[in-house]
């Protein structure tokens, strides 16, 4: 046996499910009884995160987002190079993303979001990244801190890092440099993998090992269903799978999976990439990852035999829904979206007393 499937092991046993009991009690919460609304974990990052987040939480209180800390642009970067911490920037956005639709989760959802304007250090700094880091160095606990900004925000779920270590996100990029399309680079960082003019080959992580953070793994194991994407793919989505505690905990769940498709090729990561393509890529990453549904909006897939021959290598089945915005831009509409996981969680799973 080795440590990683000892750990988990030992993980599903702290697991309601695996003492044999029927209550969970999350972290400062009250215990809530198993079955009365599906338990949901979101895998992902940045916008394509907060899209699946504002839907979920429309459908079921009982949510965890685990979130890439890979992040090294912006605010996020400026905090991890200056103070050696996790990039809080799309930990903060999924956190603004759970806060509800009443005046005080709004009005909390602007002010983390708010950004200073200024010229001066404070420049592009986002109020929720010194809030979350501000909370991190008090108490030395990143799971218990970003608890605790999400009971100030009135959050509807829990936000966890996926790893506890800050990761340095590596390409290998064919074309990066437009003077040498032929040749094949090493690119570092997410904000340079994420606007590269090339084609990206494969991604992986520095450290290649991280340590994932128990609490996503205990998340991931006690499930009903696990939600991977949208999101940017290179970026946000197949990290998750280059952490191989978190890859061993979606292989080991019991779990249904189901894969969420993005509406449109991203410029630069994904430019000219068709809704198979970005399965076949996922699947080179992590060959042995087996999913329920892949969901797509009905507009985006072309071919959608190609994309169901694509699916099935995954042992999965396609989902078409209209889950985009009526106003023609590449983003998701969170109540459509929130329809179409729900009749996934109703037509793919056990119609569980939540209905």
């Amino acid at each position: 046996m080795t440590g990683r499937t000892l750990r988990l092991s030992r993980l599903r046993k702290t697991t309601p499910e695996g003492r044999g009991g029927r209550l969970t009690e999350p972290r400062g919460g009250r215990a809530r009884r198993r079955g009365t609304q599906p338990k949901v974990v979101a895998l992902g990052g940045g916008m394509g995160l907060s899209a699946s987040l504002a839907a979920l939480r429309r459908i079921t209180g009982d949510l965890t987002a685990v979130v890439t800390v890979a992040d090294d642009g912006g605010s996020s970067g400026r905090l991890r190079d200056e103070l050696g911490v996790l990039p809080p920037g799309d930990l903060r956005k999924a956190l603004a993303a759970l806060c509800g639709d009443d005046d005080w989760g709004q009005t909390w959802a602007r002010v983390i979001q708010h950004r200073f304007q200024s010229g001066g250090e404070m420049h592009g700094h986002a109020v929720g990244n010194l809030l979350i880091v501000a909370l991190w160095e008090q108490l030395g606990d990143h799971v218990l801190a970003l608890d605790l900004v999400g009971k100030l925000l009135g959050a509807q779920g829990r936000v966890l890092p996926m790893s506890a270590v800050p990761l340095e996100l590596q390409a290998l990029v064919k074309g990066h440099d437009r003077e040498r399309p032929d040749d094949i680079d090493t690119v570092r960082g997410q904000a340079t993998v994420a606007l590269t003019p090339g084609e990206v080959q494969s991604v992986h992580l520095v450290p290649n090992d991280p340590p994932a953070v128990p609490e996503a793994l205990a998340a991931v194991l006690d499930a009903d269903w696990v939600v991977l994407g949208p999101g940017s793919w290179f970026s946000s989505v197949i990290p998750h799978l280059l952490v191989p505690e978190l890859l061993d905990a979606l292989s080991e769940t019991k779990a249904r999976r189901v894969l969420s498709l993005n509406l449109a090729p991203q410029p630069g990561e994904t430019e000219g990439f068709s809704p198979q393509r970005h399965l076949e890529v996922l699947g080179r990453h992590a060959p042995k990852l087996a999913l329920d549904v892949v969901l797509a909006d009905e507009a985006a897939v072309p071919d959608r035999d190609s994309l169901t021959d694509a699916a099935k290598r995954f042992g999965a089945a396609v989902e078409l829904a209209p889950v985009a915005r009526r106003d023609g831009t590449p983003r998701h509409d969170p109540e459509l979206l929130a329809a179409a996981y729900d009749r996934i969680f109703r037509m793919h799973g056990r119609i569980g007393p939540w209905r």
